[in-house]
C-alpha cells in the first residue's frame, strides 16, 4: 500500500494518502481546502487517480477540499450518514467496507465527538480523525458531542484493535505523527490507564475550552462537502 500522510499547519490537521501499488486508485482522508494543489501534485506523481475522499466527520476548524477535488478530479466525497453533510456522493455506515484496489478500508463508527464521527480501518492502520488523538480526544461540547458516547466508541471501536495497531488523528498540536493502540490505553491522558467512563466525563465537562476560531465558516461550508459558494456566503 502506498501511504503518504500531509500537516496543514495553520489548524494543525493531518491529511492521509492511501493507494493501491497495483491499480493505482487513491483514497484522501480529510483533505483541506487550502491543500489541494499538493494533493494534485502529490497524484500526478506517483501516476494515482483518486477515488474517494474519506470525512472522519464534518469538520468545525477548516474546510474540507472534497468539493473541490470532486470537481477537478471526480472523486466521490464519503461521509456517514449523520454527518449532516448529504452532499456526499456515499452515505455510509458502521462496518461498510471500502474497496480501493487491493486496499480494503472498513468504516469504524466513533461518535461522541460530533454524531456523525467515524474512523477508518485498514491492515494495521486506524485512522481516527477527531475521536482520539494522541495523548488526548476531540471535545465533546458542540455538535452534539457526547462524553459518555465517546468514551464507548474509542473502547469499542479503538481500543478493541490489536496494541500494535497504529493510530492515525486528524490532528496534533504537540509535533507528533503517529501513535498506537497500546500506547494510548495506557497513557493517554484523558483515556488511558483503564479511567472510569465517569472519570472521562468529569475530565470532558471541565475542560473550559475555547469557541473553535474557525467553526462559523468551517462548519456550513462543510455541510455541503467545502463547497465554495457556500464558504463565501457564511
Amino acid at each position: 500500500m502506498i501511504f503518504e500522510q500531509f500537516f496543514e499547519p495553520d489548524t494543525s490537521t493531518f491529511t492521509y494518502l492511501l493507494a493501491c501499488e497495483k491499480s493505482r486508485q487513491a483514497v484522501l482522508i480529510d483533505p483541506v481546502e487550502c491543500d489541494v494543489e499538493k494533493y494534485i501534485a502529490a497524484l500526478q506523481q506517483r501516476g494515482l487517480t483518486l477515488v474517494y475522499t474519506l470525512e472522519t466527520h464534518v469538520h468545525a476548524d477548516h474546510v474540507t477540499a472534497a468539493d473541490t477535488l470532486r470537481k477537478r478530479l471526480g472523486s466521490k466525497s464519503v461521509v456517514h450518514r449523520d454527518a449532516g453533510a448529504l452532499c456526499g456522493d456515499l452515505l455510509v455506515t458502521d462496518g461498510i467496507h471500502l474497496q480501493v484496489g487491493a486496499v480494503d478500508i472498513e468504516v469504524r463508527y466513533t461518535p461522541g465527538h460530533t454524531n456523525g464521527c467515524v474512523s477508518y480501518f485498514t491492515g494495521n492502520r486506524i485512522f481516527t480523525g477527531d475521536a482520539l488523538l494522541i495523548d488526548g480526544c476531540g471535545r465533546t461540547d458542540f455538535q452534539q458531542g457526547n462524553a459518555g458516547q465517546l468514551y464507548d466508541s474509542i473502547h469499542h471501536r479503538i481500543f478493541s484493535l490489536p496494541d500494535d495497531t497504529l493510530v492515525y488523528p486528524g490532528h496534533d498540536y504537540n509535533g507528533h505523527t503517529v501513535s498506537t493502540v497500546g500506547q494510548e490505553k495506557r497513557g493517554n491522558k484523558r483515556l488511558g490507564g483503564g479511567k472510569s467512563r465517569a472519570e472521562f466525563i468529569e475530565i470532558m465537562a471541565n475542560l473550559k475550552l475555547a469557541y473553535p476560531k474557525h467553526i462559523d465558516v468551517a462548519l456550513p461550508a462543510n455541510q455541503a462537502c467545502g463547497n465554495l459558494a457556500v464558504k463565501q456566503s457564511a
